[in-house]
């Protein structure tokens, strides 16, 4: 499961990818700095792996989110301008996009409209991306609507469905704003469109600035009427942040007002974005968290960890991770009856910590 970074040159993606990774990618003021896109893995802050890793006495392996630093998108991307097709072919490689949106104003940072406006900067985004996924398809519809009419049923309701969608297109809405329901989205699966993926919207803010700033409200506006998740966020605060020895960070935190970093809350958010879910496991020598599409069912889940343990499954150990919290460990926990036994087809819920029983010859 990949993210990926976008927005207009230089509303800070790089320096964002670089607060998010530690890696030391350029972030210049000048526009298409990035050409290939970044890819880091970033491990995600879970405060229940701390607190299982401190009952346990053992390593602790965290969950892990994959960012992509994708170049920023201008006007006229979707005709090839500013090197767009190979951007917009990034884009479409990710499962979801952090939208980061330039929200503060510095001479020294040159701004490819003039000046920040987020509504018009989230604005000329979305359209080449909706102009990206007009093309799309106009071509699909131009393969298959001859077909349909000449008997072949099974196009019919893609041709009815993609007339729909060209038409919201045209208005310039993302398909993700469509309302599609899951049938409609499984036929257009196959196009990845690149305005059905989730969305998260960063306002990207003078360090001094919050929550409160005018050009982070407007962020949050569109982001509301979207039905999108947004979060504000000062990303060179967070890259000087992120530099810091963990001992060091914690001052700076409380100095702001802080009990962790924004950059935690937004891993977290684009966790949440992919619908994904966190189990966990603790096997010597390392209390693990695992990561899962939510709606995953227990054999599946065992297959994250190695595909035998789905092919001879034969159950699941589960107890949540608060009830463990509250026994006080694992023992204690089946002196209680605590852990409960569950079959192939339990469905895992966020935070199960579970051991699975498997045999090797299942």
């Amino acid at each position: 499961m990949q993210l990926g970074i976008i927005g207009l040159p230089n509303a800070g993606k790089s320096t964002l990818f670089n607060a998010l990774t530690g890696a030391a990618v350029p972030a210049l003021a000048y526009p298409f700095c990035t050409i290939d896109p970044n890819v880091g893995v970033v491990p995600v802050p879970d405060r229940r792996l701390d607190v299982l890793q401190e009952l346990a006495g053992l390593k602790a392996v965290p969950a892990t989110v994959r960012f992509v630093d994708i170049a920023g998108l201008v006007r006229g991307a979707s005709r090839g301008e500013g090197l767009g097709n190979r951007f917009l072919a990034h884009i479409r490689e990710v499962d979801g996009l952090v939208h980061i949106v330039r929200c503060f104003i510095n001479p020294n940072v040159t701004h490819v409209e003039g000046t920040p406006d987020p509504v018009r900067d989230i604005e000329i985004v979305n359209t080449e991306l909706c102009l990206s996924d007009l093309e799309t398809v106009t071509r699909r519809l131009g393969r298959i609507e001859k077909p349909a009419r000449t008997g072949h049923k099974e196009y019919l309701a893609e041709v009815e469905l993609l007339k729909r969608v060209e038409a919201e297109l045209n208005r310039g809405r993302p398909v993700r704003c469509m309302g599609l329901g899951a049938g409609e989205r499984d036929l257009l699966r196959g196009l990845f469109l690149l305005t059905a993926k989730p969305v998260l919207y960063v306002a990207n803010v003078a360090e001094e600035a919050g929550d409160d700033d005018p050009l982070a409200q407007a962020v949050h506006r569109v982001a509301a009427a979207e039905g999108a998740a947004a979060i504000t966020l000062a990303a060179r605060f967070e890259e000087e942040l992120a530099a810091l020895p963990p001992e060091e960070q914690k001052p700076f935190l409380e100095d702001a007002g802080l009990e962790e970093s924004a950059l935690a809350r937004l891993i977290r958010a684009g966790y949440a974005l992919l619908g994904l879910i966190t189990f966990f496991t603790i096997r010597p020598p390392e209390v693990r968290a695992w990561t899962i599409p939510a709606g995953t069912r227990a054999q599946d889940a065992a297959g994250k960890i190695h595909t035998d343990m789905a092919r001879g499954f034969i159950r699941a150990e589960v107890i949540p991770f608060a009830a463990l919290v509250e026994a006080g460990s694992m023992a204690a926990a089946r002196e209680h009856g605590l852990i409960r036994l569950e079959g192939r087809d339990y469905i895992v819920q966020d935070g199960d910590v579970i051991y699975f029983r498997f045999s090797l010859t299942g």
